[in-house]
């Protein structure tokens, strides 16, 4: 079984997964966060690196509803050297589920059809899909995987929650088990792995799939992956190592401001490893520069 680091917008981006590449105990396969736009811009363009992650295969996501806007990135992915991609139908957020992408395309599965249809017909690259099991009511969730059983999808990534269950527990693991039962394409699990225990619940239930997918479980501890491998815990000092160096690699190509943005948003799940830290992590989320969230840093890791 393989392990897929998930896209999580705004924290995965090609920096976030180099350096977690280079502290921790590697993953094999990772996602970017998802391109919804025809034209990039330069924070995109950043991203466009099939290379960056020394060899282990990175597999851009793309978020769209329209077939020619989907050919058209992928096409561009096939520029940049990318070799697959990945449909996005699992974002919850409301601003991409009100344009009827992400999982807001699952309320129209005829049109869904359609689009696989075309999508898989036309791309230049393979596809594979990331979906959630419905947008709110799992009965739907038969339909669409027949739905999707009618395409060549190189592999169906489930995270087993309607929309609007948002990330609230707990995942709906009969619905995955239907999958695994009748779903005609290579099967990846993603959803609530935040522990040994948790993949091991799914690895005894589903010994036959090809793949786990991790994305908040190795925020909230990045010593995950190695665990289920049977490395030690990691350390606070390499957790702080971690974040220093990824501090000095996003100051070297942003600003102050947005440095300190990407840092507390992988705060906001690692603040779960440090509970008896109120004070300090309080402090650290009130920083507004740098030195004033090292000085936190510093007094929760040493």
């Amino acid at each position: 079984m393989e392990f897929y680091m998930a896209p999580l917008e705004g924290i995965t981006g090609a920096l976030f997964r180099k350096l977690y590449q280079k502290h921790f105990y590697p993953f094999e396969r990772l996602y970017t966060p998802f391109f919804g736009n025809t034209g990039f811009n330069t924070k995109e363009m950043r991203e466009l690196d099939a290379t960056e992650a020394g060899g282990v295969p990175v597999i851009p996501q793309i978020l769209s509803n329209k077939a020619e806007d989907f050919l058209l990135i992928a096409g561009k992915m096939k520029d940049s050297g990318y070799t697959a991609v990945n449909l996005n139908l699992g974002c919850p957020a409301g601003t991409v589920v009100s344009k009827g992408r992400g999982s807001g395309f699952l309320k129209h599965i005829d049109a869904l059809d359609t689009f696989l249809g075309e999508i898989c017909e036309k791309s230049p690259l393979p596809i594979s899909v990331k979906t959630r099991i419905g947008f709110d009511d799992e009965s739907v969730w038969p339909e669409l995987l027949s739905v999707y059983n009618r395409h060549p999808i190189t592999e169906l990534i489930v995270h087993p929650r309607l929309r609007t269950d948002l990330y609230r527990p707990p995942v709906r693991t009969d619905a995955f088990a239907y999958a695994y039962q009748n779903a005609k394409m290579p099967l990846v699990y993603n959803g609530d792995i935040n522990t040994v225990e948790d993949y091991e619940r799914i690895r005894v239930a589903f010994p036959e799939i090809r793949a786990v997918m991790i994305g908040r479980g190795i925020l909230r501890n990045p010593g995950l992956l190695g665990e289920i491998h049977g490395k030690a815990p990691v350390t606070d000092r390499q957790i702080r190592d971690w974040l220093t160096d990824l501090c000095a690699q996003n100051l070297a190509a942003y600003t102050e401001t947005p440095t300190l943005y990407k840092l507390k948003e992988i705060w906001s799940y690692l603040q779960e490893r440090y509970p008896n830290r109120k004070k300090e992590l309080k402090q650290l989320f009130k920083a507004k520069k740098l030195y004033e969230y090292e000085n936190a840093m510093a007094a929760i890791l040493g």
